[in-house]
């Protein structure tokens, strides 16, 4: 017999800032970047079940046609956090996964990732928290970079290494963000082999921002060189961004979306309008800079200098895992 669903927003992000550091004797590589989380948002249900893993993708109700195509249920995000959480809490019961996407996937949003980590989340709390928040954040972290972010209810963070080393930072005044989502897509391997071709320069760590003109003044993505190169009209949206004034105009993660911050939700609105009228194929989405998650664990943390705290982690690198997948770096 089934269980009433538990629910939770799985939160969009952005990279106001990533640099790719060090390439591992793994293959792996480490990063440094700045996640921001945003308003928009997927919803996940999650259900116990009598037995098995089921997971079921819809579009929201307010929007017209099918869901996205996610692709083979088994290398879901969601599907296989559930699947990484049934080896190691011991269950006597199934799961059955429901998806409200609302995040457009593929695109640098970390929608995946956030799925994947409210799927983690529901699960320790139905379960009476077996798992502390270093055990779930070495779960996160063996999915992707970007999960640990998501699993610490944090609306700012430093991250480095392979995501897992977080430093939640106090939020940023609210903005408005316009999300110019081009219909190409970028693989995340493809990405780096760019990234590799074009050597970037060695990076210089991330300072902790305190206001929109300092993110202004540190915002980069190693990324975006190499892919605005195969796909030039990315910079040129950028551009109209800029343009229009916004704060911080930047691709996110590996791409493709194209990001701007705005003071001026009016100017936000006169950009979206522009890009349409350039771009008639890139869907535009205005949003809010998230300032209250509510998938925050609540076992605590440590204050850290510049204000926020880390995750407690007994060992530094206890929530830096190998991945399942070489792939899945940041998304």
């Amino acid at each position: 017999m089934s269980a009433a669903p538990r629910t939770r927003p799985a939160h969009a992000k952005l990279n106001l800032a990533l640099r790719v550091l060090a390439r591992e004797h793994s293959g792996y590589h480490q990063i440094e970047t700045i996640f921001c989380a945003l308003e928009l948002a997927d919803e996940v249900a999650v259900t116990l079940t009598n037995a098995g893993i089921t997971l079921e993708v819809a579009a929201p109700a307010d929007e017209a046609g099918p869901p996205a195509d996610l692709g083979p249920t088994g290398q879901n995000l969601a599907y296989r956090a559930a699947s990484l959480f049934a080896r190691s809490v011991p269950l006597d019961r199934g799961i059955d996964i429901r998806l409200t996407k609302r995040i457009p996937a593929g695109a640098g949003l970390g929608g995946g990732s956030s799925d994947a980590a409210a799927v983690l989340a529901v699960l320790n709390d139905l379960h009476g928290r077996p798992l502390s928040a270093a055990e779930l954040l070495g779960l996160g972290a063996r999915l992707g970079s970007d999960v640990p972010f998501f699993l610490t209810g944090a609306t700012l963070a430093l991250a480095w290494g392979r995501g897992g080393r977080i430093a939640p930072l106090p939020p940023l005044p609210p903005a408005t963000v316009l999300l110019a989502v081009p219909p190409e897509r970028v693989s995340t391997a493809d990405a780096y082999a760019a990234l590799a071709a074009a050597q970037p320069e060695a990076p210089a760590l991330f300072a902790a921002p305190r206001s929109w003109l300092d993110v202004g003044a540190i915002a980069h993505n190693d990324f975006e060189r190499p892919i605005f190169e195969r796909h030039p009209r990315l910079a040129d949206i950028r551009q109209q961004l800029q343009d229009a004034g916004a704060i911080v105009a930047r691709m996110t993660g590996t791409g493709s979306v194209v990001f701007g911050v705005f003071d001026d939700a009016r100017r936000a609105d006169t950009a979206a309008r522009d890009i349409t009228a350039a771009h008639p194929d890139v869907p535009t989405i205005i949003t809010r800079t998230a300032q209250v998650l509510s998938a925050g664990d609540e076992d605590g943390g440590r204050a850290v200098p510049g204000g926020g705290f880390e995750p407690p982690l007994a060992d530094p690198k206890s929530a830096v895992l190998p991945l399942d997948d070489p792939g899945m770096h940041t998304n």
